[in-house]
């Protein structure tokens, strides 16, 4: 969001708790698939659509403007059956895709293991959507701050906003160490997002949801594509390492990794891809997702106290998100122009006027 309003013209000061993408995006594994995460009719797979189709302009923009290289693979993703139930899920869910005009396509068991010989032979269907990927969170996000900073964003890392307000027609920022005045506030806080008092309203809901990720080297030639289940996904890397995700855990602002969740991965890992158990670990990640109660990210202008903006509780779903949230915000920073989508995730749906 600093980028986008920097580089239309705006001047921007990012105040961060820790360093920019040290939170829950540093444990993501940068899966860009709204047809996976979503079901027809939830609002999240209307928003995670159109933010897709901005990310081809999005990260070419980002390398040009920053002049770092960002790993970004649109190659489909693979969702997997392990059983005749999931199969005939996977059947029901084509038939729906495809009548919605995405770019999917069904696999029977002899086909999903030619697609991907490393499946176990409990796989009995698949389905290839199209268009789908990934992208290097970590690259992308250096190469965000990269590029933010050529556009005159300046960053305060260690810092926490306690408090905001309204003073005449400014808006103050209130620091462990000083006191800051501007226009307008993004509250883009994550899962600490709650933990920010804004003057005359209630605290929006938000909660930590953890999340451990194993990144392993690869015993054998790199899987083609993103795999997916209900239970765990795996991610190729260009290095032939492979990423494994993830948990979901109600276990507050825990950020340990924890022998119960590696094993739980791993056991499901090795379930889908059995070389899995060859592997070798090269990192185990953990971040704090921010969670609402509906699911739907916090992303909208403040009821009660205007030039307050929130972009927070995007739990899963933040980096594929990232393009259009980015925009959304940018055009009411900017323009005062409101798009259609925030009447979904507005934060006026959890606070009293």
């Amino acid at each position: 969001m600093a980028y986008e309003i920097a580089r239309r013209g705006g001047r921007v000061h990012v105040i961060d708790r820790r360093d920019v993408g040290r939170g829950s995006t540093q444990a993501s594994a940068g899966v860009l698939a709204p047809y996976l995460t979503a079901h027809e009719g939830n609002p999240i797979l209307g928003l995670g659509a159109r933010s897709l189709a901005l990310y081809d302009e999005f990260v070419s923009r980002v390398v040009e403007d920053s002049g770092s290289t960002v790993q970004y693979v649109r190659n489909g993703t693979l969702e997997v059956a392990l059983n005749a139930q999931e199969a005939e899920k996977l059947e029901s869910v084509h038939r729906v895709y495809a009548e919605m005009g995405v770019d999917v396509e069904l696999l029977d068991q002899k086909a999903v293991h030619a697609a991907e010989p490393q499946l176990s032979e409990d796989i009995q269907a698949g389905l290839v959507v199209g268009g789908h990927g990934y992208v290097g969170a970590a690259d992308l996000t250096k190469a965000l701050r990269r590029a933010a900073g050529a556009y005159g964003v300046t960053f305060a890392p260690a810092t926490s906003a306690t408090r905001i307000s309204a003073v005449g027609d400014s808006m103050r920022v209130e620091t462990g160490a000083k006191t800051l005045s501007c226009d307008a506030v993004v509250m883009a806080a994550g899962s600490w997002s709650g933990q920010v008092e804004a003057e005359g309203e209630e605290q929006v809901p938000i909660r930590p949801v953890r999340g451990q990720l194993l990144h392993l080297g690869w015993p054998m030639s790199a899987l083609n594509r993103v795999i997916w289940t209900d239970r765990c996904y795996f991610v190729p890397w260009n290095d032939g390492s492979v990423l494994v995700g993830a948990t979901v855990e109600e276990v507050g602002f825990d950020e340990r990794a924890t022998v119960a969740g590696v094993q739980e991965l791993l056991g499901l890992a090795c379930r889908v891809a059995p070389n899995t158990g060859k592997g070798w670990f090269r990192d185990v990640r953990v971040g704090l997702r921010p969670g609402t109660p509906d699911n739907l990210p916090v992303v909208g202008p403040s009821p009660n106290l205007p030039g307050l903006i929130y972009a927070t509780g995007h739990f899963r779903n933040g980096v594929l998100l990232a393009p259009l949230t980015a925009a959304m915000v940018a055009d009411l920073v900017l323009d005062e122009k409101r798009d259609a989508a925030l009447d979904a995730t507005a934060p006026g749906r959890f606070m009293a006027d």
